[in-house]
């Protein structure tokens, strides 16, 4: 290692200190001088020492020799022993309980003599991080307070699809007509959960009460079916305008509409050149629909009861959702290889009566084979204006009267336009 890069490693470790170091003396910015068992000065001279304690014990290829390795080891507890030995004493005279700045003084030491030894953006990105948990300490303590069980549970549950499960699973596809990559599948699941949470993180966070849109809008990202189905029961009971909870199930459409383009952005880019132009028509049709709704005079300015979601997170709807996932990709390629791509179409239509999200990922599946890349247009786009068509069902037999209509009105206006544009895209030769 020459001088330059030695001079520069160095530079890192006394750096690493003194950000940790601010945060740590900004915290104990109101005590009097030598109340404290370390501030700037300590944690600048904590990260330091482990730098040259590093740089006494590397050899000339870099690394740290046996003898090296010792002296490292050697000082790390000489050192976490002063450090434990203060941070103990300035407890007892402040009558506190905490271990953070002996953790905080121990990892500035170790990063320290990283810093001469390993990769200097893992150094940097660590101590950025460690001193970022350390000043938003209120904030973390205040969601903590606030965090429920279910919601912790739920975090536990994708973060163990993510980190546990899928590196288990097998890349290769498995079971009869071309059979469904597990691994795929599974990926696809934590997408689309991790959506889900999001959705349900947003409407906690920035509160129900704002106003059925809101909801709504944060609702379709889940499911907007969901939302027709709490907005028809609020209209039967009256709980609000009826005008205001058909524009809410319009926005919810709307993002629905865009959420299916973004899913077959991922999966399937090929198709996106297809099927976004009469997404996107649909969506501004529906999200037309809601505006002059809301603008309208005769929806009424009440506070409306919020849309209540449940937490979609436990382990076995997780389950379901792969598995359910996995048999309809299987599912549309026999009826495929049964009817070909009428087959298909009316595969897709059953399927986005009851899931459209499911129904876009076994039909992008089947693509390029045995799928071609119009028929599956056609397909995707019939299971979407299939589960459309539900929110009229819905509308019609649990919300019925102005709100029925409305519903009725945007869902066939929202289809006609997507359809038309369907048409006049393959018309232009787009393909």
């Amino acid at each position: 290692m020459d001088i330059e890069q030695l001079l520069s490693r160095v530079a890192l470790a006394f750096g690493v200190g003194l950000l940790v170091g601010l945060e740590r003396g900004w915290r104990a910015r109101e005590g009097r001088p030598g109340s404290r068992a370390a501030g700037v000065r300590t944690f600048t001279i904590a990260g330091l020492l482990g730098g040259i304690v590093a740089a006494l014990g590397i050899g000339p290829d870099g690394a740290l020799s046996t003898a090296g390795s010792i002296l490292l080891g050697a000082a790390f507890i000489a050192y976490a022993g002063v450090i434990a030995l203060f941070i103990r004493d300035e407890n007892k005279a402040t009558h506190s309980f905490s271990a953070t700045t002996a953790i905080a003084a121990l990892l500035t030491f170790m990063l320290g003599a990283y810093a001469l030894i390993g990769n200097v953006y893992v150094v940097a990105a660590c101590a950025i991080a460690a001193t970022g948990i350390l000043v938003v300490r209120e904030e973390l303590h205040d969601w903590v307070r606030k965090i429920t069980l279910p919601e912790l549970q739920s975090g536990l549950v994708l973060l163990a699809m993510t980190f546990i499960v899928l590196p288990l699973l097998p890349d290769r596809p498995v079971g009869p007509f071309g059979g469904v990559n597990p691994r795929e599948i599974w990926l696809i699941a934590i997408v689309i959960a991790a959506v889900s949470f999001a959705g349900y993180v947003a409407v906690k966070l920035l509160g129900m009460r704002r106003g059925t849109l809101l909801a709504a809008a944060v609702g379709g990202v889940v499911s907007s079916t969901a939302v027709t189905f709490a907005s028809a029961r609020r209209a039967l009971a009256g709980e609000g305008s009826a005008r205001l909870l058909a524009a809410g199930v319009a926005l919810a459409t709307a993002v629905s509409f865009v959420r299916v383009m973004a899913i077959i952005a991922v999966l399937k880019p090929s198709l996106v050149h297809l099927t976004a132009p009469a997404l996107l028509a649909g969506a501004g049709v529906a999200a037309g629909f809601a505006i002059v709704r809301v603008r309208s005079r005769s929806a009424d300015s009440e506070q409306q009861a919020p849309v209540q979601f449940r937490n979609p997170f436990g382990f076995l709807s997780v389950v379901g959702l792969a598995l359910t996932m996995g048999v309809l990709v299987v599912v549309g390629r026999l009826i495929y290889a049964e009817f070909g791509a009428i087959g298909a179409i009316a595969g897709a239509a059953t399927m986005g009566l009851f899931d459209v999200d499911a129904m876009v990922v076994s039909m992008t599946q089947l693509v390029p084979q045995p799928l071609e890349l119009q028929a599956a247009t056609y397909a995707i786009l019939t299971g979407v204006a299939s589960n459309t068509f539900t929110k009229i069902v819905i509308g019609s037999l649990m919300g019925r009267g102005v709100f029925a209509m409305q519903i009725i009105f945007m869902s066939i206006a929202s289809v006609i336009a997507g359809g038309l544009v369907l048409l006049l895209t393959l018309s232009l030769g787009v393909c």
